[in-house]
């Protein structure tokens, strides 16, 4: 089958052109209304301008957010970036390098805030700013089982590199 014939096997992701008359609705895209909205978004988003999904979102975010460390090229970072926008996390911040394989994270980081800092130091600096208490994650001697552990409804879960850890 060459790239221009259309596969009737391939599954069908999203929904096609909204019938018209369009709902009058701030929140819609033109474009997509048009066109069809074929991202990988909850159906009550379907035809939503991006920046009215992360408002949307903004107002159940979870109190948790997420750290990971950047120091090694790491192709996890994508899937944790996911993983996070999936429980609607607060903010995943990005520890070292600003550079990080965005492949895993299948365009998820657009909905969800993502903060870089250079350091571990400004990174402590910058939850403490937003009164969050930084929770490290590793299976290190002495360490509590994380199900069993009493988080504070605001945290940071901070995990390390792949193979050094934190």
């Amino acid at each position: 089958m060459t790239s221009d014939q259309h596969d009737p096997t391939a599954p069908t992701v999203g929904v096609g052109p909204h019938p018209l008359p369009w709902p009058d609705d701030g929140r819609l895209d033109p474009e997509l209304l048009r066109d069809g909205d074929r991202r990988n978004v909850l159906d009550q988003f379907r035809y939503w301008k991006l920046e009215a999904i992360v408002a949307e979102l903004d107002k159940s975010r979870a109190g948790l957010h997420v750290a990971i460390q950047n120091w090694e090229h790491d192709f996890n970072i994508g899937s944790m970036v996911r993983t996070a926008n999936a429980f609607n996390v607060a903010a995943v911040h990005i520890v070292g390098r600003r550079r990080w394989n965005r492949r895993g994270a299948m365009v998820t980081d657009r909905y969800l805030r993502v903060v870089h800092h250079d350091s571990a130091h400004a990174l402590f600096d910058a939850l403490a700013e937003e009164g969050v208490v930084p929770v490290g994650v590793d299976n290190l001697p002495g360490s509590v089982p994380l199900e069993t552990a009493r988080l504070p409804e605001k945290c940071c879960l901070i995990f390390g590199s792949e193979g050094p850890g934190l």
